[in-house]
Parts: C-alpha cells; sequence; structure tokens
C-alpha cells in the first residue's frame, strides 16, 4: 500500500514532537486527524501539513486530506468524538495511532497530591487506553493491519526525582504498550513505544520551570545524556513514523524505543 492512501490520527499536534511528527508524516503522504487543545497552534500545524500535501499534489500524488479536533483528551466525551470524527472522515480506517498528547508536572511523593497524579494519569495514561479502545475497530480495518505509536519517556525506563506523577504515568504506560501489542497480535496490530529523552519542546516550561531554570536544565543535558545534547523534536519524529510503517517495521511489536542520546545507559547523577 503507498502511503498516500495511508490515514494516522495523531494527538498532542499542536506543538513539540506531535507537531514534528504530524509535519513528517505529512511529507510522507498520510492523510491526518490531528488533535490538540491549543485552536491556535494546532491550525498552524495543520496549515503546514497542508502545505506539504500541496508539494506533493504537484508530483502527482494522492489528495491528502488533513483533518483537526480540538479537544481537552482528559475528558472522556473529547476522546469519543475524535474517535468518531475520525472514522466518520476517512471512511472507517485507520492506519496509525500516534498518542503524543502529555502533561508534565513537578512533584515529589511529600509535595505533591492525589489531584496532581489523577490529572497527569489521566491525561498520559487514560487517555490513551480509551482511545485506544475506540480507535480499534478502525485500525482493523485496513490492510495490513494498523499500528499504534505511544509517545512515552526515557522516564518509563529509568527513575528520576521530582517527577513521581509522571514517572508513573510513563512506566504504566510502557507495560500499555507491551499488553496491549500481545493481546492486538493475534489479529495483526502492532504497538510500540518511542521513549524520548529530553526534547527541546515547551514541556518542561508548561510544566513549571521558569526561562532561567529550563536554561540551566538545558545546559546540564551535556552531561545527563551521553551523545553531550538534548533531542529534536524530528528525531523522536522519525522513530514514530519508522514504527508506524509496516513497510518498515511490520515484524516489531511491544518494543520501548529509547531516542535518548544515550541517557537510559548512563549511570543516575
Amino acid at each position: 500500500m503507498s502511503p498516500a492512501s495511508r490515514v494516522a490520527l495523531i494527538t498532542g499536534a499542536s506543538s513539540g514532537i506531535g507537531a514534528a511528527v504530524a509535519l513528517l508524516f505529512a511529507r510522507h503522504g498520510y492523510s491526518l486527524s490531528l488533535s490538540g487543545r491549543n485552536v491556535q497552534r494546532l491550525a498552524a500545524t495543520a496549515d503546514l501539513c497542508r502545505r506539504e500535501a500541496g508539494k506533493l499534489k504537484q508530483t502527482g500524488s494522492e489528495d491528502i486530506v488533513v483533518m483537526e479536533t480540538v479537544g481537552d483528551l482528559a475528558k472522556p466525551e473529547c476522546l469519543t468524538a475524535l474517535a468518531e470524527a475520525t472514522g466518520k472522515q476517512f471512511g472507517g480506517r485507520l492506519d496509525s495511532l500516534i498518542n503524543n498528547a502529555g502533561i508534565l508536572e513537578y512533584g515529589s511523593i511529600e509535595n505533591s497530591s492525589t489531584e496532581q497524579l489523577d490529572r497527569v494519569l489521566n491525561v498520559n495514561l487514560r487517555s490513551v487506553y480509551r482511545l485506544t479502545q475506540l480507535c480499534l475497530p478502525l485500525l482493523k480495518s485496513v490492510s495490513p493491519k494498523g499500528s499504534i505509536v505511544n509517545v512515552s519517556s526515557v522516564n518509563g525506563l529509568r527513575s528520576f526525582p521530582g517527577l513521581l506523577a509522571y514517572n508513573v504515568s510513563k512506566a504504566g504506560l510502557d507495560q500499555f504498550t507491551r499488553c496491549a501489542a500481545l493481546e492486538l497480535a493475534p489479529v495483526g496490530i502492532r504497538c510500540n513505544s518511542v521513549n524520548p529523552g529530553v526534547i527541546v519542546t515547551e514541556l518542561q516550561r508548561t510544566g513549571g520551570l521558569s526561562d532561567e531554570q529550563y536554561a540551566s536544565f538545558i545546559k546540564r543535558c551535556a552531561e545527563t545524556h551521553a551523545l553531550g545534547r538534548p533531542g529534536q523534536p524530528n528525531e523522536v519524529a522519525e522513530a514514530a513514523l519508522f514504527l508506524a510503517d509496516p513497510d518498515r517495521s511490520g515484524f516489531i511489536t511491544g518494543v520501548t524505543l529509547p531516542v535518548d542520546g544515550g541517557r537510559h545507559a548512563m549511570c543516575p547523577r
């Protein structure tokens, strides 16, 4: 099957890794269902994807459709609306589900709350669980069967202090990935995770770091990442495309793939 006839649903597509994934998939001819909370940023991502689609159109490729759905995936009704809108737009088919939406909040066992835990788990884990359930009929409708790529974190593989709820959510997401991979393998659906290290996005600042703290945090990546730098969103996007594409990774399922400059292999500092 040519990529031009494939459909991908990407959550958290307003910025950062999600926007990079959307743009890369558009360049490879995927039609897209994009989800995000920020109306303006999501529209900007969609416009960039449509420009890429226009370039492909000039080369004789099939028409590429880009749709947007604004909503908070912590709300069950938004998950249902997203799955239903995607199915309606693309005739009941979905080749790739990219569960990228996520939030980060700082806090330890002593100074965090169960309310914080609920907020983080609702977005980072519960929404993935439910959206995957809702999209299974669409993923089963295609041939070869669809694939799921969850954007997790090196924090799911290693433990770091001060990010308790976030760490727990990503460890849970990795276990979800492995279990779903085993349960869906008999019907041909693959499920994998990419586990980024520190990536240059707005995630840490929206999580509470000041500009000064963030600058120091990024500078320290030279020590905490074996390759001596933080990553870029497009580097994670390339891994997501690889895991989503059955022509590239059709015999891979249940993996947690670090895209972290070697951080997972280093001793804690």
